[in-house]
């Protein structure tokens, strides 16, 4: 019999006695999952308030303290349970050694008894009072390694969490990051609000919906895509700084930085231009690196198959970030490249095909040089780089440059070759705008489900006039991923969208 099937056989086995176990508990007297035990302490804030004190201070100090958690290790006298903040031991006295033997690896358990330290200077708590809170009927993994497992990890993320603390970690810091954001942007008087997520018209951004039906008003709608279209018009009724934290959802292909729903960080200042936003997300990101991560030299590794570190990268956060234009970057990084071609349609073409960029017969010379750019520059912007003066083709939403009307006043924000933002001065001319979505509805009829509806409400609201106002969309997936070294979305969503089993 292959081991593959073996150890299913095993498992089953362990979950049987297991449930023989449970079964027993149900015969006796009280309840079987009891809930009236509260813990009065945490691992960590033991070691913190004790973990200085010498094993005789402790014994003369008789602290009675009580904690509960996930029994994950059990070696002779001695046990370990895991709470929410790390491990800590437990002494199986004579009398809690029947208790302790009826144990099995996962259950959970609250203690209460005398903390003391041990010969080589580890607390542990005495088990002097003692109870089986819950019955763990599966067995803990033994281990986490390799792709097969790193599937079940990311379909497992309960079991993922007991068993590798590290993995906790990254998640504590995904929580902070966005208290951290929402605390800086309160600081500087922006408003927290919150947008419809199911939307008639999808809008906001160039991207393919999930569509759903509404029975009751009997119209299809959409999840949706980004929260921009709303927010501005926020901005048109008096809220001059609003910003918002917002689950999106695109019906796009899976990748190491792509899932269907994802996280998004947008905010809409007025009376400011996309030079005051790259100000103010070098502020504010400079300060998350140094608050919540502890530095701004953020480390990049590559590993090999077996976890081995082959390469590492710093990305610095306290100089101050690049900024270059498309045009000027992809010159920048391919020498052999001429201005004069590049700024020339047929140039440009010229420039795609030989490096075998395939191209469509609708696009401008504005699409074809950001496929360019695409191809050539973005997985070489290392360092924190504002990416600026993107093509009016390609960016429907925002304000033409004053000096030159074939570029808008546009930002992307990039560190290790990762897109982390999405800045601009806005469009506030209504019939400009009426004119984009016209072209975006041509190109969705020639056949582009990403391109854009005509959302006649927002250019009604633009009508009723927009200030000049500057707006950002941050990807905190993405800029989780960099800060804690992840090297996939999946490793900083909770559950990441899987195929089901």
């Amino acid at each position: 019999m292959s081991n593959d099937n073996q150890q299913p056989q095993d498992e089953n086995k362990l979950i049987a006695v297991r449930r023989e176990k449970l079964q027993a508990l149900r015969e006796q007297d009280g309840p079987t999952f009891p809930n009236a035990f509260r813990p009065e302490h945490k691992s960590q804030a033991l070691k913190d308030a004790f973990g200085e004190k010498s094993k005789e201070e402790l014994e003369e100090a008789k602290n009675i303290v009580s904690v509960a958690g996930r029994v994950v290790a059990s070696r002779g006298a001695f046990m370990a349970i895991q709470d929410v903040e790390g491990r800590i031991q437990l002494y199986v006295t004579k009398a809690a050694r029947p208790f302790a033997k009826s144990l099995d690896l996962g259950d959970i358990v609250g203690i209460k008894g005398e903390l003391h330290k041990s010969g080589k200077g580890d607390l542990y708590v005495q088990m002097d009072e003692y109870e089986l809170l819950t019955k763990s009927l599966r067995p803990l993994p033994d281990k986490f390694h390799g792709l097969a497992d790193q599937e079940m990890r990311y379909r497992q993320r309960y079991v993922d969490l007991i068993a590798n603390p590290d993995v906790r970690d990254t998640f504590v810091t995904r929580s902070k990051v966005v208290q951290f954001i929402r605390t800086y942007l309160n600081g500087n008087d922006f408003l927290e609000v919150e947008t419809p997520m199911l939307q008639a018209i999808p809008g906001g951004a160039s991207a393919k919906p999930f569509i759903t039906h509404h029975n009751a008003l009997d119209i299809d709608m959409y999840l949706r895509i980004a929260p921009e279209l709303y927010l501005k018009r926020l901005v048109v009724g008096g809220f001059d700084r609003v910003y918002e934290i917002n689950r999106n959802f695109r019906n796009e292909g899976l990748s190491t930085r792509h899932n269907p729903e994802f996280t998004m960080l947008e905010f809409y200042q007025a009376y400011a231009d996309y030079n005051d936003l790259m100000d103010l997300t070098e502020d504010m990101l400079r300060k998350l690196c140094e608050e919540v991560i502890g530095t701004t030299q953020i480390k990049s590794t590559v590993k090999n198959g077996e976890g081995e570190v082959v390469q590492e990268t710093t990305y610095d956060f306290t100089k101050p970030f690049r900024r270059i234009s498309v045009f000027d970057s992809i010159l920048h990084f391919n020498p052999d490249i001429k201005a004069e071609a590049l700024a020339d349609e047929a140039g440009a073409r010229q420039i795609a095909e030989h490096l075998d960029i395939p191209l469509k017969d609708s696009w401008g010379l504005g699409k074809v040089q950001i496929e360019i750019f695409e191809k050539t520059v973005e997985h070489r912007l290392d360092d924190p780089t504002f990416i600026t003066e993107y093509p009016t083709e390609v960016s429907p939403l925002a304000r033409r440059s004053d000096t030159n009307p074939f570029v808008t006043d546009r930002f992307e924000f990039f560190v290790g070759g990762r897109e982390i933002a999405n800045g601009f001065s806005e469009l506030n001319d209504a019939e400009d705008q009426a004119e984009r979505f016209m072209a975006q509805v041509a190109e969705k009829d020639a056949g582009d489900d990403e391109a854009m509806h005509y959302d006649a409400d927002y250019v009604r609201a633009l009508e009723y006039g927009l200030p000049p106002t500057a707006g950002q969309g941050i990807g905190i997936d993405r800029l989780v991923m960099l800060l804690t070294d992840s090297p996939s979305i999946r490793d900083v969503l909770l559950f990441p969208a899987m195929r089901p089993e």
